[in-house]
């Protein structure tokens, strides 16, 4: 059976080998300068393909997980807090909470790098295959309380509950809320207990949490669920931002005075 090229990359596209079909020349080419066997043949195409679904698959998780632009670890000055636990920042960054299901829970005041940090991990979840879903405490609470039926509202709680690996929630602690998003937050974190990873930021110490939830009576429970099997990380010192402010301010050039007006 003869084929045209044409004929034959639409043939690929329509089988999925869509990589294949757009490279074909370069193939063809390849094949008859190097007198490949029809195993090598197949072998580069099964690689081509791996390789690009591959590639798409990151970039799918990646978008999925809203991280959002964040420094490197490489960027952190680890010297800067007063008090970090080196190791066990280093331990979370090699996933090694995920295996078993333990939380992480990052807790600083602000300007100490914990958001980076939680962003850290999620990019290193994603690298690693696994599906992460990055939100602040207010965009999630949020979300949950404005669904308008039981089944709605189960069904963005199997999202946040289940569908993802790893769930980043961010800034626990800078707002307070009411007994029912206290309530939607424990069914969060309660379908996730010792089934799927939490990583959690929050500026307050946990005896400090009636502030956020002042009229909850899960919030007990709440904590109680979310510190068991968590390692717990207290980072300790002044803020990071606010230095890197103040060193652009004295670095920026003093304007020179103007002579006086004869």
């Amino acid at each position: 059976m003869t084929t045209t090229k044409t004929s034959l990359a639409e043939l690929l596209a329509a089988l999925g080998l869509r990589t294949t079909a757009t490279q074909l020349d370069d193939l063809i080419a390849r094949v008859t300068t190097h007198r490949w066997s029809a195993t090598q043949i197949l072998e580069h195409v099964v690689q081509l393909e791996t390789d690009e679904r591959a590639r798409r698959g990151l970039e799918r998780r990646l978008a999925r997980a809203r991280l959002g632009r964040f420094k490197p670890m490489a960027d952190f000055d680890w010297a800067w807090p007063q008090k970090i636990d080196r190791e066990a920042v280093e331990s979370a960054l090699r996933l090694d909470f995920i295996a078993q299901a333990r939380n992480v829970v990052l807790v600083a005041p602000q300007g100490l790098g914990k958001t980076m940090i939680a962003q850290n991990i999620g990019h290193h979840a994603v690298l690693a295959g696994h599906s992460v879903h990055f939100v602040t405490a207010s965009q999630l609470l949020l979300d949950l309380a404005g669904q308008d039926s039981a089944r709605a509202l189960d069904r963005r709680l199997r999202h946040y509950g289940s569908r993802t690996t790893v769930l980043i929630v961010d800034e626990i602690g800078y707002l307070s809320y009411d007994s029912r998003n206290a309530d939607l937050l424990f069914q969060v974190v309660s379908r996730r207990h010792e089934k799927r990873s939490l990583v959690l930021t929050t500026n307050l110490a946990f005896r400090d949490w009636q502030t956020i939830f002042p009229n909850a009576t899960s919030a007990v429970a709440l904590i109680d669920r979310l510190i068991h099997h968590a390692d717990l990380i207290a980072i300790e010192g002044d803020s990071y931002r606010l230095r890197e402010a103040e060193q652009a301010l004295k670095k920026k050039p003093v304007p020179k005075a103007r002579p006086p007006k004869a």
